[in-house]
C-alpha cells in the first residue's frame, strides 16, 4: 500500500502590504519529493506525524511536495500556480496511490484565488478521481471553506492553541487515511459555519471560551460512529468571504450522524454571542501600552513578565519591525527590557561596526506607518549571531530548524537590549534569544510578537503575560479592520447577527 503526502501551508494575511512569493516559501520550506524526508522525518509537524503513522501501519510514505512560507501578504498567483501544477504533474508520476495524505493550512489566500487551499485541494481531488480517499490536517486558524470539506474526505484541525500536538493529529490523520484505504473505515463529514468570528485574544484552547469549545469536541469524538470533531477558531486578518469559526465532523459512514454533530458543535460556538458579554467574550480584554507597562512594572519584581504584542504578531503576518511598546518602555525609563526587530539593514550595519562598536542607528518601524517610528539611539553593539537554531521541544508551528538570518544584540544606554534579525521568524521558540547569548530570565520586561503562539515557549522564564492591544495589521480588534468581503451580518461586527 502507497499513500502520498502533499502540503501547502501559508496564512494570508490581507491587509499587510506586499505579496508572498516563492522565495520566501524557499527561505522556509520547499522540498520535493525524498528531500521532504530529510526534512520533516521525526519532526513535531502533522508531517512527520503522516511519516511515523504511515510507517507504523507498514504502509509505503510517498512524498509529494511541501512547501510553507511565513505568514506575510496573500501568495503571488505566479507563486501558487506552479505550485499546483507540480503537485498535480508528481502525483500522476506516482500512481498508482491508495490514498493521500494533506496538510493546507486553511487560510491561505491567492492574488487570484481567495480561498487558496480550496483551490489546490479541488485541484488535487481532480487529478486523483472521487474513488480515493484524500485525509488531512488543518490549522485552527482556518477559514474552512466548503470547498476544503468537498475536495477532502476528512479533515482533523489541531486541538491545541499554541499548537503542541501537530505531530499527535498528524498521526491522527495517518492512521485514519490506512483505515479508509483498506475498506475498514469509510469517513465523511459535514461543516457547520455559523456567522460569528473569534478574535485572536479568544483563541488560547486553556482559556475561555475556548477551553469548554475544545471540551465539547472531545465529548462529540465519544459518541459511536463519529471519527473526529473539530472547532476551527478562524483567521480574521484574511478578509474572505469564509473569514469566521466554524465547526467540522467527520464520521465513519453516515453523513447525518456528521452533519447533527457539526451543527451541535456550532450551536455551541454560536452561543458566544448571546447577551452583554458579546464584545468580551469573542474580542476579549483590550489593554493599551501605557496600561500593560504599567502592569508588567507591579509584577516585574515577582520575575520576568511578557508584554505580548497582539497589533505586531508575526504568526499573524506582521512585519515585526513594530517599535510602539518598545519606545514606550524607553520613555518609562525601565531597564532590563528586551524585544526583538525585524531590520536586515540595522543588522548589516551593526555586523560592520563589529562587536563592542557604539553605533547611532534607526531600528524598526520600516515596513510601514503603522506599527511605529523607527528608534533612534546610540547602541552598543554586544555581540553578533548567525541567526540558525534548532527547536527540539514541541513548538507552535512545529518549528525544527530555523534561520533567521544575520544577527545582532543591541543595547541603548538605558538598558534596552534590542534582537535584530534580517529575517522574520515568529517568537515560537526561546532558542530565538539563547542561541544568540541572550538569558531572557535576566530581564524584568520581555516584548513578544505574538498573542497566544509565544505563551508555549516563554512560559518556562515569564511568570506573567500581559497582551498588549496596539495597532497594527493584526489588531486584536478585528472591527478596527476594513473587510469588505466578509458575510455580513456576523458577530461581532454585527449585534443583529442571525443563524437560521
Amino acid at each position: 500500500m502507497r499513500i502520498g503526502l502533499i502540503a501547502l501551508l501559508h496564512e494570508s494575511n490581507t491587509f499587510v502590504g506586499g505579496t508572498t512569493g516563492l522565495r520566501l516559501f524557499q527561505e522556509d520550506v520547499l522540498a520535493v519529493g525524498e528531500a521532504m524526508v530529510e526534512r520533516f522525518t521525526g519532526a513535531h509537524h502533522e508531517i512527520g506525524g503522516f511519516f511515523d503513522g504511515l510507517r507504523e501501519a507498514g504502509v509505503e510514505p510517498v512524498p509529494i511536495l511541501a512547501a510553507r512560507a511565513c505568514p506575510s501578504g496573500v501568495i503571488e498567483a505566479a507563486t501558487l500556480d506552479p505550485l499546483v501544477a507540480v503537485m498535480r504533474e508528481r502525483l500522476r508520476e506516482a500512481a498508482p496511490l491508495d490514498g493521500l495524505l494533506v496538510a493546507p493550512h486553511g487560510a491561505a489566500v491567492s492574488e487570484h484565488q481567495r480561498d487558496a487551499d480550496g483551490h489546490w485541494l479541488s485541484r488535487v481531488r481532480e487529478t486523483v478521481g472521487s474513488g480515493m480517499p484524500i485525509v488531512g490536517t488543518l490549522d485552527p486558524h482556518a477559514n474552512l471553506s466548503p470547498a476544503m470539506v468537498a475536495s477532502t474526505d476528512a479533515l482533523i484541525a489541531y486541538r491545541t492553541n499554541p499548537h503542541l500536538d501537530q505531530r499527535e493529529r498528524g498521526l491522527d490523520a495517518a492512521r485514519l487515511v490506512v483505515r479508509a484505504a483498506r475498506g475498514e473505515a469509510r469517513p465523511c463529514q459535514a461543516a457547520a459555519f455559523p456567522p460569528i468570528a473569534l478574535g485572536i485574544q479568544r483563541q488560547a484552547t486553556d482559556e475561555p471560551p475556548c477551553a469548554s469549545l475544545m471540551a465539547a469536541a472531545r465529548a462529540l469524538e465519544t459518541r459511536d460512529g463519529v471519527l473526529a470533531a473539530s472547532v476551527l477558531l478562524g483567521f480574521p486578518y484574511a478578509d474572505v468571504a469564509e473569514m469566521g469559526s466554524s465547526a467540522l465532523v467527520v464520521a465513519d459512514g453516515d453523513r447525518a450522524t456528521a452533519e447533527r454533530a457539526a451543527t451541535e458543535l456550532g450551536e455551541a460556538l454560536w452561543s458566544l454571542r448571546g447577551g452583554d458579554d458579546l464584545v468580551d467574550n469573542l474580542i476579549g480584554e483590550l489593554v493599551g501600552v501605557e496600561g500593560a507597562v504599567d502592569r508588567a512594572l507591579r509584577l516585574s519584581p515577582d520575575g520576568p513578565v511578557c508584554l505580548l504584542d497582539m497589533g505586531d504578531n508575526v504568526g499573524g503576518g506582521s512585519p515585526g519591525d513594530g517599535t510602539i511598546i518598545a519606545r514606550e518602555l524607553r520613555r518609562r525609563g525601565v531597564p532590563g527590557s528586551l524585544v526583538c526587530l525585524f531590520d536586515p539593514a540595522a543588522a548589516s550595519l551593526a555586523a560592520s561596526a563589529g562587536a563592542g562598536a557604539r553605533i547611532d542607528l534607526e531600528i524598526g518601524g520600516k515596513t510601514d506607518d503603522v506599527h511605529g517610528e523607527p528608534l533612534g539611539a546610540t547602541f552598543e553593539v554586544v555581540r553578533l549571531a548567525g541567526g540558525r537554531f534548532e527547536e527540539p521541544e514541541p513548538r507552535h508551528g512545529g518549528l525544527g530548524s530555523v534561520d533567521q538570518g544575520r544577527c545582532a544584540v543591541l543595547r541603548t544606554d538605558d538598558d534596552l537590549t534590542v534582537l535584530v534579525t534580517s529575517r522574520r521568524v515568529p517568537p515560537f521558540s526561546l532558542r530565538q534569544l539563547t542561541s544568540c547569548g541572550i538569558d531572557p530570565a535576566a530581564f524584568r520586561v520581555v516584548v513578544a510578537k505574538g498573542v497566544n503562539a509565544p505563551i508555549a515557549a516563554y512560559a518556562p522564564v515569564c511568570r506573567h503575560f500581559i497582551r498588549v492591544d496596539t495597532p497594527g495589521v493584526t489588531t486584536a480588534d478585528m472591527r478596527r479592520l476594513d473587510h469588505v468581503h466578509r458575510r455580513r451580518p456576523m458577530a461581532p461586527f454585527e449585534r443583529d447577527a442571525a443563524w437560521g
